[in-house]
């Protein structure tokens, strides 16, 4: 780790010890980054001593969720073992080690690393509970103040929680060194945790589990019926509770629950941490879930089957919801639906009430334990759990006094799960006054008694607009310029740029409705007449899911195509306004820029896009072309890159790059991805953490400006013409006859083909752009007049997936 002359340190790169599923995960999402990596594991018995570690590569490509964003990169983790590479360790400035949950195995591998570890590098454990300060003990006194617990939740790309662990030795500098790399260069959301079993995340998550399997049992509920309660209904990750455990795997889930029964004898509620006999049961058949074939769930064909634990067999999923629990859960008034799901006396209900309570009970009584302040517990459930609200933020958002009231009723009447009873800051002093846990001034800490602001960290600053949990401040501060019901036009205060206009969008989904149009193009006209530069950003996902087709579908089914013919040109002209326009235009991209949302962010001067980001021009899936001008970018952009590269190579070479992908609806895997698609330009930044999105967007608008920033002249450029249309329509034929494609996808694609090579031309002929979009609405419109494409259509409004014809 290199100290620069503005004081920041730089990890330069990382070696990563233990090549299992979490340490090569790591280690992917490191090169994500573009973070060089070393991956160390043992040497192989026979043949390559680095086998192991090459397996482990190996399967990062075939894994899914894919922890690449782009397959390549696997090239860029180093394979090294213990035996022959501790040497290698004097290059790197971070060291994690990610072995099995065995001290005494860890203890080992820490007296072999430590000698070759170069002064200065940080050292840390992914334990997911083991004891930090216990697991220090085996360093030499000289590593022990570089040494702390960094537990990355799985799958480490896609779950933004990481937890920064020290001891009472650790440098307070060198965590805030680590939680700044952490936090920007790997785009994690950083929970510090105090040194206890399971830390915060796993302690509150695995006990909210365990109460779930001892509630269900008491109400007699199905896995399925479970599920669905605890899963989106209740602001949750889709897959609930047992269909989760079965991805995370059973033996993982039991390993963190004898964590807490070994480690916690004197908790007042570690009669819950029995294991449930279901999972041992389950452990002991070898089910563990999704890896091995079945678990709470198993597969066979397209159907689901879950466990009935009862007959020891599988049976069809099939139980509901009841309709009187899910209208409470679907109560928007928070006190409204804690208060009906207490006083209901369905069992379903009783079922969600009790779950909450209960980790309501639990997070109040261990916060001092755990954690500094409230905000850390809410923020580890969020980012570690996909929960949509932490505990206490869900308990305050209902009433704080009215919800406490009824934790310590149910505890006085035997009713919760255990008699502890809630700390004495739940009901009186700053919290009860302030109404909770969360305020403007700040979270609770029991610990201080007093409510303490978010981290100083200059990390921090960069994160405009992030989320915040309900009674705290907002982090925006924003100037509001203009606004109406589809789109707000507003600056950052200073110190930001406050020469740099955002564009937001009010639609669902983001989408371009007619409206939203206007309203860009209204943003551009402010932008030339009072600022410097134009962002369009979303304060959320997704950045946009494309034309809104609903709001087209009336002006369809009463005029036809030729109704529609207006929109379709108001789209390209918006397309064109911004590309075109005397102030730089950045597009700030996260989740989704599909179709008319790709066709804006590829026509701005320039993208900012968070690494998870999926782009496409995805309309041959319904049977349509690209329509706002995507079509006409990709073929200009096809004959700069013939010109940029080699002018003398066939511009169809350039051209298909584009092509198969819009013909296909391919949708990038990440930001990566859609470099190598095209979509994004080598200039385009890439930003690992969703939250600084807004602050990179704006200071690069501002720099556009402040460089002279000039809108590109309307050149005329060579198109393939009639050989590249031929060529391209051959490859089509070859996909038709062998089934690869439908009579009404080689249609579209042909379609496709025929726009991007300018039509019936000569091959090289120049166009302008008011030739190639005439093209496109001429078949775009055409299309939608196609039964097929009608059909596709519907089905999509119907269900929101595509249909095949």
């Amino acid at each position: 780790m290199q100290t620069s002359h503005s004081g920041q340190f730089h990890i330069r790169k990382v070696a990563v010890c233990g090549a299992g599923v979490m340490g090569a995960q790591i280690a992917a999402h490191c090169v994500n980054a573009g973070v060089p990596v070393v991956l160390f594991d043992l040497p192989a018995k026979q043949g390559d001593p680095n086998g192991i570690v090459h397996k482990a590569i190996a399967m990062l490509r075939k894994a899914s969720p894919a922890p690449l964003g782009a397959p390549a990169l696997a090239e860029l983790i180093e394979p090294a073992n213990y035996q022959d590479d501790l040497h290698r360790l004097a290059e790197c400035d971070l060291v994690i080690e990610a072995i099995a949950e065995r001290m005494d195995w860890k203890h080992d591998l820490y007296k072999k690393l430590a000698p070759a570890i170069k002064p200065g590098a940080i050292v840390a454990s992914n334990t997911s509970g083991l004891s930090i300060t216990q697991l220090g003990q085996a360093l030499p006194e000289s590593l022990r103040s570089r040494f702390c617990g960094v537990h990355f939740f799985n799958p480490p790309r896609y779950m933004p929680l990481v937890e920064l662990i020290p001891t009472a030795d650790t440098q307070p500098a060198l965590l805030d060194q680590l939680e700044t790399f952490l936090t920007s260069r790997l785009g994690k959301g950083v929970v510090r945790a105090k040194d206890t079993p399971n830390f915060i995340g796993n302690r509150i998550g695995v006990f909210g589990i365990l109460s779930v399997f001892a509630q269900a049992q008491k109400f007699g509920l199905s896995y399925e019926q479970v599920d669905e309660l605890t899963g989106t209904r209740l602001g949750r990750a889709k897959s609930g509770t047992f269909r989760t455990a079965d991805v995370v795997g059973l033996d993982t889930l039991a390993h963190v629950i004898r964590t807490m029964q070994d480690q916690l004898p004197n908790d007042p509620f570690h009669e819950v941490f029995a294991m449930p006999p279901v999972l041992e049961a389950l452990i002991e058949k070898g089910a563990l879930g999704q890896k091995t074939g079945a678990g709470f769930y198993r597969k066979e064909g397209k159907a689901i089957l879950r466990l009935d634990p009862e007959k020891g067999e599988y049976v069809p999923a099939d139980a509901k919801v009841d309709d009187e629990v899910a209208a409470l859960l679907a109560e928007r008034d928070p006190a409204k639906r804690l208060r009906g799901l207490r006083e209901s006396r369905h069992p379903q209900a009783q079922f969600v009430w009790a779950v909450l309570r209960d980790t309501f009970h639990y997070s109040a009584f261990h916060l001092a334990d755990i954690a500094d302040t409230a905000r850390q517990v809410d923020q580890a459930m969020i980012w570690g759990f996909g929960h949509s609200q932490g505990p206490f933020e869900l308990w305050q958002s209902a009433g704080w006094r009215e919800v406490a009231q009824f934790i310590a009723d149910d505890i006085e009447s035997g009713k919760a799960i255990a008699s502890a009873p809630l700390p004495d800051w739940v009901f009186n002093g700053p919290v009860d006054q302030a109404q909770g846990v969360h305020t403007a001034k700040g979270s609770w800490n029991p610990a201080a008694q007093a409510f303490e602001p978010r981290s100083a960290l200059p990390v921090y600053q960069r994160q405009v607009g992030a989320p915040r949990l309900v009674g705290e401040a907002s982090s925006l501060g924003e100037d509001v310029v203009f606004e109406d019901d589809a789109v707000k036009c507003w600056t950052l205060p200073a110190p930001h740029p406050t020469d740099v206009l955002i564009v937001s969008f009010k639609s669902k989904m983001h989408t371009l409705s007619p409206e939203v149009m206007k309203g860009v193009e209204h943003a551009v006209d402010l932008a030339e007449g009072s600022f410097s530069a134009l962002v369009v950003g979303q304060l959320a996902d997704p950045f946009s899911a494309g034309a809104d087709l609903k709001s087209m579908l009336p002006l369809f089914a009463s005029g036809g195509p030729k109704a529609v013919e207006p929109v379709e040109r108001a789209m390209q002209e918006m397309v064109l306004r911004l590309r075109y326009a005397q102030v730089p235009v950045v597009a700030a991209l996260a989740g989704m820029a599909l179709g008319g949302g790709c066709e804006l962010a590829l026509h701005c001067a320039r993208r900012v896009a968070h690494f998870e980001t999926y782009m496409g021009l995805v309309e041959s899936g319904l049977g349509l072309v690209p329509g706002a001008g995507g079509l006409t970018w990709s073929a200009r952009r096809a004959a700069e890159l013939q010109a940029e590269g080699a002018p003398d190579a066939p511009l169809l070479a350039y051209l298909k790059r584009f092509a198969f992908p819009i013909a296909q609806a391919t949708v990038s895997t990440s930001a990566l991805n859609a470099r190598e698609i095209g979509f994004l330009l080598p200039s385009d930044p890439i930003v690992m953490n969703r939250n600084e999105l807004l602050y990179v967007a704006v200071r690069e608008a501002h720099v556009l400006a402040e460089a002279g920033w000039r809108a590109p002249m309307p050149l005329p450029f060579p198109v393939a013409g009639r050989d590249g249309i031929a060529t391209l329509k051959g490859q089509l034929v070859n996909m038709r006859v062998g089934g690869y494609i439908s009579e009404h996808d080689f249609h579209v694609a042909s379609t496709i083909a025929h726009v991007m090579c300018g039509g019936d031309l000569d091959p090289g002929e120049r166009v302008d752009e008011g030739w190639m979009l005439a093209r496109e609405r001429e078949a775009f419109l055409g299309l939608l007049a196609h039964p097929k494409t009608q059909e596709r259509i519907m089905g999509f409004v119907k269900t929101g997936k595509p249909v095949r014809n």
